[in-house]
């Protein structure tokens, strides 16, 4: 079987632009959550979210290149261009050889409510400019990126509400493994905006804890509210080890695991049976048990009824072993479609620097997390191996087991 290292990784989000600002805030347990005025304005309960700063783009891509990105698409274009020079990979490889994008996101909302007001407004579609389709179709990101990148290979967009990033990843790593293609840009990105997320705050589905903005994503937490939402995003260059090597590229990680699974319920309704299968197929992908993890980065989104039967999930495979988890949402929010590449660049981030970043704001454990490992300080650690979960509406699961490279 062909071997899946990660060369290269970039992120945007609320907490940092880069790297180097991510590694940092998830060392000392640093918020990125605040409220959005405009959400107070246009009828949010909740104006709660995590504070993602627009990208300035101008003289950086040319004119036709930015109108055609959606918000979403400028925070992975940002997140991509890190990823591509931190796996030493230029405009010039790049039109040369052969590389593909997988990408997770599942709305654009922005582009496609804002398009359409200007055409109740003026009576007039012509008016919503040339980059108006290119913004709003879900596949937005992906055709985006590889028409900036000039990119030759496969060209997905991967739709899995909150797993959506991981799956992409995941199916990244069977494309190359199969010998499909040697090198593929994913993650996912999710936008921030107001009008994206309304639909969430309508069914209650977020924290009210406004008064307490940074405490209040507290997942697993027993005084669990609800989640607060958030966005950027995430790229890994997914490469396969020998092409890697014979390139001289750096390696962070490697890609040894995905497990997947749908709950068959409700269609928000989450699963513990569901979470365990996914976790469970990913290990046994990987050749590995439970004991060979060294540490969880948990779906946890700081909802009632998701986090608890994680919790019990979590419980079946690593409780006995006492096995360090965390939930990095407690410092992000939920960042939805782009959350499990985030969440893999974070935890890579803490597995080069040989620590576990917080679960902030768990103060008292509930019945379910109270039998689990729950790191709620920074913990200095050497990890050689780490599970990642993500979850998504319509049941829809995934799991990603990495290692460090040796």
């Amino acid at each position: 079987m062909r071997r899946v290292v990660i060369t290269g990784m970039g992120i945007y989000s609320c907490l940092g632009k880069n790297l180097a600002e991510v590694q940092q805030s998830l060392y000392i347990g640093k918020s990125g959550i605040g409220i959005d005025n405009e959400r107070i304005a246009y009828g949010y309960r909740s104006p709660l979210t995590g504070i993602v700063e627009r990208p300035v783009l101008k003289g950086v891509l040319d004119r036709r290149s930015r109108i055609c990105l959606a918000e979403e698409g400028e925070y992975a274009y940002m997140a991509t261009a890190e990823a591509l020079k931190n796996a030493g990979i230029d405009l010039d490889y790049l039109d040369k050889n052969e590389v593909g994008v997988l990408y997770g996101n599942d709305s654009s909302a922005k582009s496609v409510i804002e398009a359409h007001m200007l055409t109740l407004e003026t009576k007039d579609t012509t008016l919503q400019g040339s980059g108006a389709i290119f913004q709003s179709m879900n596949s937005t990101v992906t055709m985006n990126l590889s028409t900036i990148f000039k990119l030759k290979g496969v060209n997905m967009t991967i739709s899995a509400a909150c797993a959506s990033s991981s799956h992409a990843i995941g199916l990244g790593l069977m494309f190359i493994r199969q010998g499909l293609q040697d090198m593929i840009i994913c993650g996912g990105a999710q936008e921030v905006n107001y009008l994206s997320m309304s639909s969430f705050d309508a069914i209650s589905a977020f924290s009210t804890r406004i008064s307490e903005p940074t405490k209040a994503s507290r997942p697993f937490d027993r005084d669990r509210d609800g989640l607060v939402p958030s966005g950027g995003a995430a790229t890994v260059i997914l490469e396969e080890y020998e092409h890697a090597v014979k390139r001289g590229a750096p390696i962070i990680a490697e890609v040894v695991g995905y497990g997947f699974s749908s709950n068959g319920a409700t269609i928000s309704q989450p699963s513990d049976m569901g979470s365990y299968i996914a976790m469970d197929r990913a290990l046994k992908d990987a050749g590995l048990s439970a004991a060979d993890i060294d540490y969880v980065n948990a779906h946890a989104t700081s909802t009632l009824q998701g986090d608890a039967l994680e919790a019990d999930a979590l419980n079946h495979l690593f409780g006995a072993l006492k096995t360090p988890i965390s939930s990095t949402k407690s410092m992000t929010g939920h960042e939805c479609w782009m959350a499990g590449g985030s969440e893999i660049v974070y935890s890579n981030l803490m597995m080069l620097n040989n620590f576990i970043a917080p679960n902030i704001n768990f103060e008292n454990p509930d019945e379910h997390s109270c039998h689990l490992n729950i790191v709620s300080q920074t913990l200095e650690k050497k990890i050689n191996t780490y599970l990642s979960n993500s979850f998504g509406f319509g049941g829809t699961n995934s799991a990603l087991v990495i290692k460090k490279f040796q």
